[in-house]
């Protein structure tokens, strides 16, 4: 009897736990949900822009790797990694010591051609002067007028020993070809270098850049490249400097799609000027590319319009749950509204979500079809 009784006692406990648990305000079944989802929208004017997005990688507009064109020894290394030097400024300089001592060798042989040159010169004229007055034969006539000859052709190797040695003296000395930075320089002064003529082009001994301006190279998809032309403006978003706004424009679309990690696209480049010093080579830019654009013009939503046999519809609302399938035009869209050419006018209330059946009661009759949907004719016709 006992057992019974004990046993009575728990379920009872267990009921009364039980019941004061599930009138807690946590335990009660979910309401309705206030903010569902709204199944109509009202036909209303609106600004449309339909832009392209993409990203690309920002480099130099100008970059040079910077090698010498004789073989030498470094000498002189003025510049460092970030420095910015003007146009014609030294960048470096290698050890001539050996070709001004050939060059001081030349010039005296130089020197030793002209006198050569002028005695030969003495000796052609009076022998002219003697074998005219029949004083000499013409053998030695001659004999004075080939050593003339041969004086003026060594005179003109001397000269050219000399020059191809000032060349290379000139080659020495290697300047920037413009305004630059130094982005990267792996040699040392003391550092014996290649020129570009010998194994393996030379070496490198710094590589600059034009920071001035910059170049984003973009791969666009085959749908949005036929959207771009050169000359477009292009707003850009750099990713490591947040809130910095630039604005580009399209300089080249490639004629020929390549592929970039599997995936097709055509290569474009956008120009950077007046560059932010924050700027630099490598980063990434976000790009909104305007294409077209609507200004207060009526605008469906996107989920409004449905599509049967080829045909754009709509379901206009004419009752409390009576639609009417009234076909409709449209101009140009963005991801979230279209504009509507015909079909719709201000303030009528389409449907997000396609009606049953038995609630479209009526359908589009040419009158209704002909319907302009805009505020006015002008309103209609401002794209661009």
């Amino acid at each position: 009897m006992k057992k019974w009784i004990v046993l009575i006692a728990v379920l009872g406990i267990g009921f009364a736990g039980y019941s004061i648990w599930n009138r807690k305000p946590g335990t009660t079944q979910a309401a309705p949900l206030e903010n569902a989802r709204p199944t109509t929208a009202v036909i209303s004017p609106r600004d449309i822009r339909f832009v392209v997005n993409a990203a690309g990688d920002i480099g130099p507009d100008d970059m040079v790797s910077v090698r010498p064109e004789i073989n030498g020894r470094i000498s002189e290394l003025p510049v460092d990694i970030g420095d910015e030097v003007k146009k014609g400024d030294l960048l470096c300089a290698l050890d001539d010591r050996d070709l001004q001592t050939t060059r001081a060798s030349t010039v005296t042989d130089v020197e030793g051609a002209k006198l050569q040159l002028e005695q030969a010169q003495r000796n052609y004229e009076r022998s002219k002067h003697l074998h005219d007055d029949n004083l000499i034969s013409l053998e030695e006539f001659q004999d004075a007028q080939t050593a003339y000859e041969l004086a003026k052709n060594g005179l003109e190797r001397a000269q050219r020993a000399l020059d191809q040695v000032d060349d290379q003296l000139s080659k020495t000395r290697i300047v920037a070809p413009f305004d630059c930075t130094i982005l990267t320089r792996p040699v040392s002064i003391g550092q014996a270098v290649s020129g570009s003529a010998g194994y393996n082009s030379g070496t490198e001994i710094m590589t600059i850049a034009n920071l001035k301006e910059m170049i984003i190279t973009a791969y666009m998809n085959q749908a949005d490249v036929i959207r771009l032309k050169t000359g477009q403006k292009v707003n850009v978003q750099v990713q490591a400097v947040p809130g910095l706004n630039l604005v580009g424009t399209v300089e080249r679309i490639a004629p020929q799609a390549t592929l970039k990690n599997n995936i097709k696209g055509f290569a474009t480049q956008i120009r950077l000027k007046n560059i932010d010093p924050r700027v630099r080579p490598g980063m990434t830019a976000n790009m909104t590319i305007p294409v077209a654009s609507a200004d207060n013009v009526l605008a469906i939503p996107i989920a409004a319009v449905f599509t049967d046999q080829g045909g754009r519809y709509a379901y206009v609302k004419t009752g409390e749950q009576e639609y009417e399938m009234r076909p409709i035009e449209l101009g140009i869209s963005d991801y979230e509204f279209a504009q509507v050419i015909g079909g719709l006018s201000d303030g009528d209330v389409v449907s997000l979500v396609r009606p049953d059946v038995d609630a479209v009661v009526k359908m589009p009759s040419e009158k209704s079809v002909g319907k302009v949907a805009t505020l006015n004719s002008s309103a209609a016709e401002s794209t661009r």
